[in-house]
């Protein structure tokens, strides 16, 4: 990717906004399941620019849908606005310390996975093997 334009998984406020910092970045389950990339902004119109991306996925939800549908009233609840900017799939092994993501969702269309990949990076360290295409549903 050298060359290639920076990835923003936030911004630049995001790390100090006291409401932004309350929804955690990942949560995730292990084996394959499918995932969605949510944008969460605070919509105070001081901070109306200040957002960050969170990764979620679940090997009990059907649907792309069944995830948002969970989400969206948590970080309601915490006076923030969000939404879903896209999905796909996740292979998490944990034992062998391996994460592939890629596919898309029918409902809200193809995640930024390398987005999705910067912040499992960052959750996960360096241990961990994490990989990304765009290819299959």
């Amino acid at each position: 990717m050298a060359g290639a334009n920076p990835v923003a998984t936030a911004s630049p406020g995001a790390a100090k906004n006291c409401l932004l910092k309350t929804i955690p970045d990942v949560e995730i389950d292990t084996g394959k399941f499918k995932y969605i990339l949510v944008k969460v902004h605070d919509p105070a119109p001081e901070k109306s620019r200040e957002y960050k991306h969170i990764v979620r996925g679940s090997s009990k939800a059907s649907y792309h849908a069944d995830i948002y549908e969970s989400v969206e009233p948590i970080i309601e609840d915490k006076g923030l606005d969000c939404e879903c900017v896209g999905g796909g799939r996740i292979e998490h092994d944990a034992n062998s310390k391996k994460i592939k993501i890629y596919g898309y969702s029918q409902a809200y269309g193809k995640a930024d996975h390398s987005v999705t990949f910067l912040m499992l990076q960052k959750k996960f360290g360096s241990h961990y093997n994490i990989t990304f295409n765009n290819d299959g549903y």
